[in-house]
């Protein structure tokens, strides 16, 4: 693991942010990037989540109301409350908003063919009245696991199935999803473009440590105000800023699957309140034992929690990089 911050001490609160002081700071950085940019305002995609939601206050407290912009882009196979509330958080922010179906484009481009086509090879029945999702193996603190991922499907009538996914046919299922987050970011930048706004990034400090984004998509930004922040730090900032009830207790999902899938049960396999403790003591390189103490661990469940973000964050470490050039690279 390669340490990125000195460890000062570790304790159940740790995480504990000033959200007054804290959204002062965060406005400032927004208000700094946007003049060094020379642009106007801000372009915000909202989602109906957590993240989307505190970003976007914070961009209306630092640039004001009528210099953010606010798109929703739903498609076929969205959650119907994405889009519900994320409308209803953006009429209470005060902001202009547009609602753009993706679909059209999704089909134009072949996704869910795409996607289908990866999953028939698993289940040949595979059809448009079923619903798909991908997870990994659940709880990780409870028993070790490979991190394999699982295909499920619900043929529309309650009756689920699994299997095993091959890293083919994982490959052929991302590659099909992750263009969902494209084209979102596709018409982000349409609109930033011709209001000569920026686009307002939404991904937080969990997300990025552990490669939880698109390349080009989610992670195609011009600024990410919040990924400093942990999930749970995120949450502080949602009360302080009065974010609508249902965000807040809305369970975090990609929302990119027809089979409702939450971030936790497709990716992180711990619940975000024991995760980012255990990330902060992995980023700062806390004692194991006080970590234990502190936690009510014990020092394998650490072990296998630390393990397991080494993984993820060796695995995505181009995601945070800019593309390598010649001139970066260092011959022997």
């Amino acid at each position: 693991m390669c340490v990125r911050n000195v460890y000062v001490g570790f304790h159940k609160d740790i995480l504990r942010i000033d959200c007054e002081s804290e959204v002062r700071r965060i406005c400032s950085f927004i208000q700094q990037q946007v003049r060094a940019m020379k642009r106007d305002g801000a372009v915000i995609g909202l989602s109906g989540g957590i993240d989307s939601a505190v970003s976007a206050a914070v961009c209306v407290k630092a640039l004001g109301k009528d210099k953010v912009f606010g798109l929703i882009l739903p498609e076929k196979e969205s959650n119907p409350v994405s889009a519900e509330y994320a409308t209803k958080h953006a009429k209470e922010l005060g902001i202009e908003i547009e609602t753009i179906d993706i679909t059209p484009t999704l089909e134009a481009f072949g996704t869910y063919q795409k996607r289908n086509k990866a999953i028939k090879k698993v289940f040949p029945e595979y059809n448009s009245g079923y619903k798909s999702k991908i997870t990994l193996p659940a709880d990780l603190l409870a028993r070790d696991a490979f991190n394999f991922f699982t295909l499920k499907i619900d043929d529309g009538k309650g009756n689920v199935q699994s299997a095993r996914l091959d890293k083919k046919t994982l490959n052929g299922i991302v590659a099909a999803t992750d263009s969902k987050h494209r084209t979102r970011m596709m018409h982000l930048y349409y609109y930033a473009e011709m209001k000569n706004f920026i686009v307002c990034g939404t991904t937080n400090k969990t997300e990025a440590l552990q490669g939880f984004f698109v390349k080009y998509g989610d992670g195609g930004v011009d600024i990410e105000p919040i990924s400093h922040l942990y999930k749970t730090q995120v949450y502080q900032l949602a009360e302080y800023l009065e974010v609508i009830r249902e965000i807040i207790e809305r369970v975090p999902s990609p929302d990119t699957f027809s089979f409702q899938v939450s971030d936790e049960e497709f990716y992180f396999r711990i619940p975000y309140a024991t995760l980012d403790l255990l990330l902060y003591a992995w980023e700062h390189s806390a004692p194991i034992k006080e970590v234990c103490e502190t936690i009510n661990l014990t020092e394998e469940q650490v072990k296998r929690a630390i393990r397991d973000f080494n993984a993820k964050y060796n695995a995505t470490k181009h995601l945070r990089q800019l593309p390598p050039t010649l001139e970066q690279v260092s011959y022997q």
